[in-house]
């Protein structure tokens, strides 16, 4: 649920938290994979083309966060004054724990995540807040927020233009493994109707699967990654391409394409 304020005075304690918290400057990586963040010695904020990963002080947090799948940005111009926040649920977004740690917030109409965007670029600090009740997980200074969202949409731009469809060629067929031999094939699906885009088809038994196109957080990216697919009943699939080349890892083992 979107809401523009006529401002809000919040009360005192955003003031201690103002004065205690330490903040940072946002900061702004180019693609392949674009993505906006600030972090601090406790916890980070990534801002990626289609989703965020907000990683808090505990894990404990991160688990309250997708238990209740509800999260409440509130969005402030000053120190005490809220302006405009944004209400996460079940009816628009999906949440999840990612790499063991960070919550990854997926929304469910574009026209959501770019009044989100609109709001961290324009104003001077972002709490996040438990939806139940009022209390925050964290707050980010909003500082150099405005160049690095400009920035990230300018790359999320760029990315989209010059991006060939993200789908294995027709009839591309996945095998190996080593110890454990499996059949592999996937399909990233081109208007899908949920955050399930993908499917994944494991010995002839096909489930669904998200898509991710960062690599295990603010770790390195390999070369040649191209995407992660998260299935539902099955470790995560991450696919490489290098020129006619094709290949997935999947747990400890690697698949070539084998047709």
């Amino acid at each position: 649920m979107r809401t523009i304020l006529n401002t809000i005075i919040l009360a005192p304690i955003v003031g201690v938290l103002l004065a205690t918290a330490a903040f940072a400057e946002w900061a702004y990586s180019g693609p392949p994979y674009p993505n906006a963040t600030i972090q601090t010695n406790d916890m980070s904020l990534e801002v990626q083309c289609d989703r965020i990963r907000f990683a808090p002080n505990e894990y404990e947090e991160s688990q309250d966060i997708v238990r209740k799948n509800g999260l409440t940005f509130r969005f402030l111009v000053n120190g005490s004054q809220e302006v405009a926040s944004f209400q996460l649920g079940r009816e628009n977004s999906f949440v999840q724990i990612v790499d063991n740690y960070p919550v990854e917030i997926q929304f469910s109409d574009e026209a959501d995540y770019a009044f989100v965007l609109d709001q961290i670029a324009a104003n001077a600090y972002l709490l996040l807040s438990m939806v139940d009740q009022d209390v925050s997980y964290a707050i980010f200074d909003l500082k150099g927020s405005g160049a690095a969202i400009r920035s990230l949409r300018a790359g999320c731009r760029e990315l989209a233009q010059s991006s060939a469809p993200m789908e294995a060629p027709e009839g591309v067929v996945y095998c190996g493994g080593g110890g454990i031999k499996r059949q592999i094939e996937y399909v990233i699906l081109d208007n899908p109707s949920d955050q399930w885009d993908a499917r994944v088809t494991i010995n002839g038994e096909t489930q669904r699967a998200m898509t991710s196109y960062s690599y295990f957080g603010n770790a390195e990216t390999p070369k040649d990654f191209v995407v992660a697919l998260l299935a539902e009943d099955a470790p995560e699939l991450l696919i490489f391409r290098n020129r006619n080349e094709n290949w997935l890892e999947l747990g400890d083992y690697r698949y070539d394409q084998c047709n």
